[in-house]
């Protein structure tokens, strides 16, 4: 389960109906949630009266899932270089030692012959140092299975595995959450804190919910039925006793259940989960670029509507967005005709698109509306990705450069809370920057200022100012004046960081 609070995450222990293909025979056995099953345990308006009967019908193919992972540690030798250091083994600042730990989560059953969906992080290492050693699956009744890995997908956040009991289990199907609505009653079945078995009941409070976290799968069904640590993994039921999500994530300030839980919607766990069985490649689209949803400070900064569209920070060299045209700056309002908003994100939009696909993409530049076409390539693994951002000098010296007096008419320091220089040559090469970068070095930063909360800071270079390029503190200083003049409420600054790309922070003028 991950928890959020802003979204935090920490470790707990798609478009149309979709039956998974099992591979045997038609009418051999039948799901636990088979409609005509459900029509005698649910009314076909409202709630029951009780959840008791929907719940006997459908327990039995909700399982636990524990694994037994094997991590190593390094043992430090308080003793190390003293006589006594051949006490503990001789080790000097001691060498690693392995332990094991366990995680643990909840998983549902989805053919008789034994595949399980659940949630990757369910089952896999807790840290870098872990390995999984073995899973295994826990029936209600107690029964244990090994089970083996089919697949997994980080990006969802889903896994397959499979079990052999060598007979026929109770499974339950995906049914179609493009069907939710807002109201809904839905029950979660899961192993919340590792005590077995738990039901508990809600509605849906949201579909399709954007929590902030980005990502393609940054769209939810919000619940506030409890959902707890060991509950990730499990199966949220519409009255219809059908699969339309799979917990995975809760929003709370202590980690326990404040009533804001998330659930991956069926529409979009059940074609992932085929390819899964399958052994199918899952192939996403990519664009190459870093995104920002538009908030209400780059909105006003930018002069244009609130939550429309997502910003382009950075466009990937030689990417797909590069050979189109696409600039950092950017605003994408529109994705092969689709609207881009929070609830259909420009990450959402592209992954679902096939790669070799030719689109038309609808953006806003410097106020002027374009359209472009792009041709979609093969979104890269996670760890490719992650090597792409990796940073190298984030725990840099800031205070490397000489400080000689902020310069101009105080205007940025009023307005923007930030103090700047000219950048010169000198002390470009202090901040890991070209001879031939041109900007303003921020000298100081207000921390009670926009600027200073948004983590502007002393050593960051100010390389434009609304899309014009600033070589001096007067520059800064008439970008702020244009600014008010057009009776914007921010400015967004082109900020340059040693190590990283340079992004665009919108600052909310004082």
């Amino acid at each position: 389960m991950r928890y959020a609070y802003g979204l935090t995450t920490a470790l707990l222990l798609g478009g149309a109906t979709l039956s998974l293909v099992t591979g045997l025979p038609a009418g051999a056995q039948v799901a636990q949630n088979e409609t005509s099953e459900m029509s005698r345990v649910v009314p076909r308006t409202g709630a029951p009266a009780s959840f008791a009967d929907l719940t006997e019908q459908l327990a039995p193919a909700v399982v636990n899932i524990s694994t037994r992972q094997r991590v190593q540690v390094q043992q430090n030798n308080p003793f190390a270089g003293t006589p006594f250091a051949d006490l503990f083994g001789g080790q000097g600042q001691g060498g690693p030692q392995t332990r094991q730990a366990q995680s643990l989560g909840s998983g549902f059953i989805v053919s008789a012959d034994g595949y399980v969906v659940t949630n990757n992080h369910v089952i896999s290492a807790g840290s870098r140092n872990a390995e999984v050693e073995s899973i295994t699956v826990t029936m209600p009744d107690g029964t244990e299975y090994p089970a083996k890995l089919v697949g997994k997908d980080a990006q969802s956040d889903l896994a397959v595995l499979k079990v052999n009991a060598n007979k026929s289990l109770p499974f339950v199907k995906f049914g179609d959450s493009g069907n939710a609505r807002v109201g809904d009653w839905i029950v979660a079945i899961g192993n919340p804190f590792g005590l077995g078995g738990t039901v508990t009941s809600g509605i849906i409070s949201a579909v399709y919910r954007n929590t902030g976290a980005g990502g393609a799968y940054d769209r939810y069904l919000q619940t506030d039925a409890a959902i707890n640590r060991g509950n990730s993994g499990g199966p949220m039921f519409d009255m219809n006793g059908q699969v339309i999500g799979i917990n995975n994530a809760i929003f709370s300030p202590s980690g326990g259940s404040v009533g804001i839980g998330f659930a991956i919607p069926a529409e979009t766990a059940a074609p992932i989960v085929q390819k899964l069985i399958k052994g199918e490649t899952i192939e996403r689209g990519y664009l190459g670029v870093r995104i920002q949803p538009i908030n209400e400070d780059l909105a006003d900064s930018l002069g244009i509507a609130h939550n429309k569209g997502e910003f382009i920070q950075s466009v990937e060299p030689g990417g797909a967005a590069a050979k189109a045209g696409i600039q950092a700056g950017d605003v994408v309002t529109k994705v092969d005709g689709k609207e881009v908003t929070r609830e259909q994100s420009l990450s959402f939009l592209v992954a679902n698109t096939a790669p070799g696909t030719r689109i038309p993409i609808e953006l806003i530049r410097n106020g002027k509306r374009l359209s472009v076409n792009a041709t979609v390539e093969q979104r890269p693994s996670e760890d490719e990705l992650a090597d792409q951002f990796f940073d190298p000098d984030a725990e840099q010296d800031e205070d490397q450069f000489s400080n000689p007096q902020p310069q101009g008419e105080g205007l940025a320091e009023e307005a923007l809370g930030v103090s700047v220089i000219p950048l010169t040559p000198q002390i470009a090469r202090q901040l890991g920057a070209s001879d031939a970068t041109k900007g303003v070095v921020v000298s100081a930063v207000d921390p009670s200022s926009d600027a200073g909360q948004k983590g502007l800071r002393r050593g960051d270079i100010i390389l434009s100012a609304n899309y014009q390029d600033v070589d001096t503190p007067d520059g800064l200083e008439n970008a702020v004046k244009s600014a008010r003049s057009a009776g914007r409420d921010a400015v967004l600054l082109r900020v340059q960081r040693r190590g990283q790309p340079a992004i665009y922070v919108p600052v909310r003028l004082r």
